[in-house]
């Protein structure tokens, strides 16, 4: 079978189970979205760490880039080395995002057509006759990207499909009219969460340590240049959801806002909170101790402890 209408039927029935559990669209959406994150927790995972990591060896990786100036095929190795060594991967960043452009394109089509919703489902012909009711057909039968004249797309008759004052079934692009303050303001709003909690994303994940050098301020060209591709998507999304139905602009926010809490806890897990040695682990065992000497136990009497203990 095409492996794009198994996409589609997987989407779209996951769609349909979660509207006729709770028959609310954008909650359908937000549920989905739930679940796709879920399965994608993994490459998450990989790539917070990954990325995470490429932080903490810039101090390695600037030292090599002294060493190894002016012989950059050997540099080169250099790093690639250091990289294996550490289980860094420098294009663990974009990964997640290129498995998921299949789905998001799917998604598209399922939620402006109606595509992979099993036939006869009450989420089919709630999609069906607000399409009917929005959009005009072509001569082939497609559904035309244009709005019908005189439409009113905040009409009770599409109750069904809107929610948070948010028409899912049309763009942002249609539905804001700057001369109704009130009613842009949701697909504003909307607008703005993909791009502040994708920028927030790329903010979790570079911001320095709290015990990291207080030189490592430069970072190595290949690193800046995926930061710097990084930066760029959430500006790219904002744009994507401006102009495609606003149930894909609720998937995206809805993806972002979870991500958030997931990096963080990932972070946390892992001691990025800059102070994952703890109080007891602050000195190394080579490093002299800032306690006086008086107030440290001496070793007879650890000795005398341990016998106690044996007994």
């Amino acid at each position: 079978m095409n492996p794009w209408q198994l996409l589609l039927d997987l989407l779209g029935s996951i769609l349909s189970f979660y509207y006729d559990v709770i028959p609310e669209y954008g909650i359908s959406i937000i549920l989905l979205t739930l679940t796709v994150s879920l399965l994608l927790f993994p490459l998450t995972l990989k790539q917070t760490k990954s990325m995470r990591a490429m932080q903490e060896i810039q101090p390695e990786v600037k030292r090599l880039q002294k060493e190894y100036k002016g012989e950059k095929e050997e540099l080169n190795k250099q790093l690639m080395a250091l990289y294996q060594e550490r289980g860094v991967n420098p294009a663990a960043g974009c990964l997640p995002l290129i498995i998921q452009m299949p789905i998001w394109f799917a998604l598209y089509r399922v939620l402006w057509r109606g595509n992979g919703i099993p036939a006869g489902s009450a989420l089919s012909s709630v999609i069906e006759s607000a399409n009917n009711a929005l959009y005009t057909v072509d001569a082939s039968g497609e559904l035309t990207t244009t709005l019908k004249a005189g439409v009113d797309i905040a009409s009770k008759q599409f109750d069904h499909v809107t929610f948070l004052g948010m028409n899912l079934m049309v763009r942002p692009s249609q539905a804001v009219d700057f001369g109704n303050p009130l009613g842009a303001l949701p697909y504003l709003i909307l607008i703005a969460i993909i791009v502040v909690a994708g920028f927030y994303q790329q903010v979790q994940t570079t911001r320095k340590r709290k015990d990291a050098p207080a030189n490592d301020s430069q970072q190595n060209s290949q690193m800046q240049g995926m930061q710097n591709a990084m930066k760029i998507m959430p500006v790219v999304f904002g744009f994507i959801s401006w102009n495609f139905v606003a149930g894909l602009g609720l998937y995206f926010a809805t993806s972002n806002v979870f991500r958030v809490g997931q990096q963080a806890i990932i972070l946390r897990q892992h001691g990025d909170n800059g102070d994952t040695k703890g109080k007891g682990a602050e000195t190394g065992p080579d490093e002299p101790s800032d306690e006086p000497e008086s107030s440290r136990p001496s070793p007879n009497a650890s000795k005398k402890r341990n016998r106690r203990r044996r007994k």
